[in-house]
Parts: structure tokens; sequence; C-alpha cells
């Protein structure tokens, strides 16, 4: 009877590994890993932002409407709760998505705004905050480059025979991914240059 179960654990064993099951645990745990260094790099540009809009604050007469939007976006992106099951439900991960992309564009206004005010621009603490956001929009990029791969792997396993009837025994659906239109939109860093010639200042 011993030898029966043992053999029957051992099929158990090697059909689990044929088709596919040890696989779907590696790919789920390489997405977890990717999304969370998405979730790392978002969480250090929201970071940044109090400190940026503290700073834009002390320029006369800025545009306070845009600074609003800035204030807003990050309240809006920062309020979903990005939890790694998030990555499971495409309609909150489309959520996610774009309440991000409505904080990138705001930050891009306030940076580009920003170029009309050569004291803003002569400011060294803000220099020094554009030059950290540049590099963590660089970094989401990457991070968000790789989640995306190590979706693709995992959906391939997913949607491929015979890892497909593994995947439908065991619940592993499809993972949303950034879209394209998505990743037009947010893989474009803000435009941080302030080295071009700046206009007149506004009165």
């Amino acid at each position: 009877m011993r030898l029966i179960l043992m053999s029957l654990l051992a099929a158990l064993a090697l059909s689990l590994s044929g088709c596919g099951y040890n696989d779907f645990q590696r790919l789920d745990e390489q997405t977890k890993s990717a999304w969370s260094e998405v979730l790392n790099q978002y969480q250090r540009r929201a970071d940044l932002i109090p400190n940026i809009v503290a700073t834009v604050k002390g320029e006369t007469n800025f545009e306070q409407e845009t600074l609003t939007r800035v204030v807003e976006a990050r309240a809006k992106a920062t309020s979903i709760q990005a939890t790694p099951e998030l990555v499971n439900n495409p309609e909150a991960f489309q959520k996610f998505q774009a309440a991000q992309g409505e904080l990138s564009g705001a930050l891009s206004r306030l940076l580009v705004v920003g170029e009309n005010y050569p004291q803003l621009k002569a400011n060294q603490a803000f220099q020094d905050l554009r030059a950290q956001l540049e590099g963590t929009e660089n970094r989401i990029t990457v991070a968000r480059g790789r989640y995306v791969k190590a979706v693709q792997d995992y959906n391939v396993l997913t949607r491929s025979f015979p890892t497909n009837i593994t995947a439908k025994l065991f619940s592993y659906d499809v993972k949303p991914n950034f879209s394209v239109a998505d990743e037009k939109a947010m893989a474009a860093p803000p435009q941080v240059d302030f080295g071009a010639s700046a206009p007149a200042a506004r009165p």
C-alpha cells in the first residue's frame, strides 16, 4: 500500500512538472517582484511631489491651477491601494494606470510652465528636485518594461497548450498588462530640460 501511495505521489509530481505547474509558480513570483518594483518607483515619485510643490509655491504668481492639478492627481494616484493582488484585477489595474497617467501629465505641465519663471529655473533646490524626478521617471520606465516582459512570459504560458489546462485547473488567469496606448502616454518622462533660453518673466 505504501509503495502504491509513493508511486502515485511520484506520478503526480512528474505530471505537475510536465504540465508547467512549477513554471507557473516561478513566473507568478517574477510578475509579483516586477510589479513591486513598479510600485516602489511610483511611490518614490509621489514622495518627491510635496517638495516640488513647496518649492514652486515660493515663486510669485505661479499658476495656481497647475499646482492644484498636481496635488489632486497625486492624491488620486496614492489613494488607490496598490496591493500585489491588483495585477489580477483588470478593472482595478486600469484605474491605477489611469491615475498614474494623470499624475504624469500634471507633472509634465508643471515643469513646462516652470520654464516661464527665470527665478524658479535658477533655484538650485528646484533644479535638484527636477534631476531627482527625471531619474525617477527613468526608473519607472525601466521597472514598467520589466513588468511588461514578466507578464508577457506568464500570459504565454497561461494560453499555451498543454499548460493552459494547468492554468484552468489551478485558476491561473491571464494577468492585465500596460496597454499600447498607456505605454505611449507614460513611457516618455516629463519634459525637464530647463537649459533652453527662457521666455520673458511674467509680470
